[in-house]
């Protein structure tokens, strides 16, 4: 692989590898020793497992092809996928990178799921990836397919293939209905850091991904990623991160500029906010569309800017700029190790997430209670949004904006979280580029609830400088979630609102627009987000 970077004081750097050299930690990564996260007397918890994931394929990797001629001897040649977060990302980059099709159901949008189930259920296999085996998205769009499956008389079970921890729900229920295919995952092995375990490799296979080379280029690779030595890749890049975040500069702007690694930033992202932001530190990961949409935030003093394909000529000002290509095999063990000794340079634990469960929580809360968790009254409707927030003289849509705007701090940032429909809505994304310019600071964007499973931890964990867009819709159609008394709409507002008190219990402002008509609230909240005058930091014009 090839790894180029510039740090603006090389003296600190190489005081950071020494250290990090002397602590033996890439070789103690290797060799599977958790104790470099944990404080002294504690009992280590064994999260290591992905170190030698890429080595002990070999088995699984015969089972997926076995499995695959079965499937296409059968007709079955549509493959969908639902999981969460690390359950769905890695999978996901595979197909796009061999352009092969995987459809990755990751969301509660009513509309995405029928779409997503669409018509051609007799050639369609649906691959349940859940670790826990209780995660609410996955199990609801599983009994959504299950139905679907069984109205056109075909035995839902034939037509499943679960992934999960041994002795889960899921595992339990696959062994009851009899599902078509059941793979066990390692239990010491968490979500992100499994891109290489059965939850990446098994739906990416089954779809037509060739991950045989995927895994020997990983496990080529692992080696030179686990060396105590000054070269090592891993270990520049991780020293890189933590030099930027003890200096400030703690955001991480990522561009594209290969097709070839087409998603793969998506990836880093949940891995780098879930693996880093906690206990008021981290790195935020901020995802553009390439290098040519790197001009504006290349004029951020507080970030740092990698590029992930061919060389650029994009530098940063802060000095941080870096850039990688490779192998997506070798990229995803480039990463795993490199965010691992990041966060021991930082001084979190890289395999824990703190603050996940309380957005699950007050979303079951917020189900528990029904309707009435949805009837809270705006604070006023202008045109296609209604408007939520506690507002001391805002009556219309731009003056909340700019009020949330002027909440965040030089160093700050704003995340817009869309619980809209990732396919059909996918406009929304444009938003992002306009909030950061006229907001002043780097803004991120994701769809709920995939998000909650990547950056949702980085937002009441990390770093206490963000401000949150909240944005929820009128649904297009609705869909019960069979065997449930709530449906799609339901349990995606309450997903809404559950992150929503989570961060407002953390002290994060949030401003929540609610679009009645979903194409014409977007472009009211464009006009109104391009209505405010920009905020000019670090001298940005």
């Amino acid at each position: 692989m090839r790894l180029q970077h510039s740090v603006p004081v090389v003296e600190d750097y190489d005081a950071e590898v020494a250290r990090l050299l002397d602590s033996r930690v890439p070789s103690r990564l290797a060799a599977k020793d958790a104790s470099l996260f944990t404080a002294d007397g504690q009992q280590p918890v064994p999260r290591m497992g992905w170190v030698d994931l890429p080595q002990r394929s070999t088995g699984l990797i015969d089972e997926i092809e076995s499995l695959r001629s079965r499937l296409e001897a059968e007709g079955l040649r549509s493959i969908s996928l639902t999981g969460m977060g690390g359950s769905s990302l890695a999978p996901e980059v595979m197909a796009q990178a061999a352009g092969v099709r995987l459809e990755v159901v990751d969301s509660t949008d009513p509309n995405q799921v029928a779409e997503a189930i669409g018509t051609d259920l007799s050639h369609t296999v649906l691959v349940v990836a859940s670790k826990s085996g209780t995660t609410i998205e996955t199990d609801a769009i599983r009994r959504a397919f299950s139905d679907a499956f069984e109205s056109v008389g075909i035995d839902p079970a034939s037509r499943l293939i679960a992934i999960t921890d041994p002795g889960t729900e899921l595992d339990v229920l696959a062994a009851e209905q009899g599902f078509l295919a059941t793979f066990h995952a390692d239990e010491s092995v968490g979500g992100r850091y499994s891109a290489l375990s059965a939850f990446g490799l098994v739906p990416a296979g089954l779809a037509g991904v060739d991950v045989r080379e995927i895994a020997a280029s990983a496990a080529t690779a692992v080696d030179g990623f686990g060396t105590d030595a000054p070269d090592n890749p891993a270990l520049q890049f991780g020293t890189w991160l933590g030099i930027g975040h003890a200096r400030a500069t703690e955001k991480l702007v990522l561009a594209e500029t290969a097709p070839a690694l087409s998603g793969l930033s998506k990836w880093v992202e949940q891995l780098v906010a879930e693996s880093l932001g906690k206990d008021g530190q981290g790195i935020l990961p901020v995802v553009v569309d390439g290098a040519d949409d790197v001009g504006f935030f290349d004029a951020r003093a507080d970030a740092m800017l990698c590029t992930l394909g061919p060389v650029t000529d994009v530098e940063a000002p802060s000095g941080f700029d870096s850039e990688l290509d490779g192998g997506l095999g070798e990229l995803f063990v480039f990463w795993e190790f490199a965010t691992a000794i990041a966060g021991y340079s930082i001084g979190v634990d890289p395999f824990d997430q703190p603050d996940v469960e309380s957005a699950k929580e007050h979303a079951r809360q917020a189900l528990s209670h029904g309707s009435s968790a949805a009837s809270a009254q705006p604070a006023f409707r202008e045109e296609q949004i209604e408007v939520f927030g506690d507002f001391e003289e805002t009556t219309d849509l731009v003056g909340a904006v700019a009020e949330l705007f002027a909440q965040v701090d030089e160093y700050g940032y704003v995340g817009v979280q869309a619980f809209l429909d990732r396919i059909a809505d996918a406009d929304a994304q444009d938003l992002r580029a306009l909030v950061s310019q006229h907001s002043g600071v780097q803004s991120t964007f994701g769809f709920g609830p995939r998000y909650l499973h990547s950056t949702g931890q980085y937002h009441k964990g990390g770093h206490p400088n963000g401000v949150f867009l909240q944005i929820t819709a009128e649904p297009r159609t609705d869909l019960l979630v069979p065997g449930r008394r709530y449906g799609f709409t339901e349990l995606q507002r309450a997903q809404a609102l559950g992150d929503a008190t989570a961060l407002e219990e953390k002290e994060r402002p949030v401003l929540r627009v609610h679009l009645l008509e979903r194409s014409r609230g977007l472009e009211q909240l464009r006009r109104a987000i391009a209505a405010v005058e920009p905020r000019h930091h670090y001298g940005v014009d």
